[in-house]
């Protein structure tokens, strides 16, 4: 099983990777659609967003790592079902 702190990191990488494109898509797309936001307020709106998934990415990690373990009475140890 994943500890907690494996857990935010991986969530943090993936949402910081996840940032960087997301502000990419932002700059391309939004003049498309006649949005036109400057530099910084497209890094907010990413931030806004990040912060958002970063939270969601956490807790469905260890939703799913809670769904697919069990603990067993031996020692406290943990494993998956086969």
């Amino acid at each position: 099983m994943q500890s907690r702190l494996m857990s935010a990191i991986e969530a943090c990488a993936n949402v910081a990777v996840g940032y960087g494109i997301a502000v990419g898509t932002q700059i391309i797309v939004f003049p498309l659609f006649g949005i036109d936001v400057s530099l910084s307020d497209n890094l907010v709106i990413g931030l806004m967003f990040t912060a958002i998934s970063l939270g969601w990415s956490f807790l469905l990690r260890r939703a799913f790592n809670r769904l697919w373990v069990v603990d067993l009475p031996i020692r406290g140890r943990q494993v998956r079902p086969d």
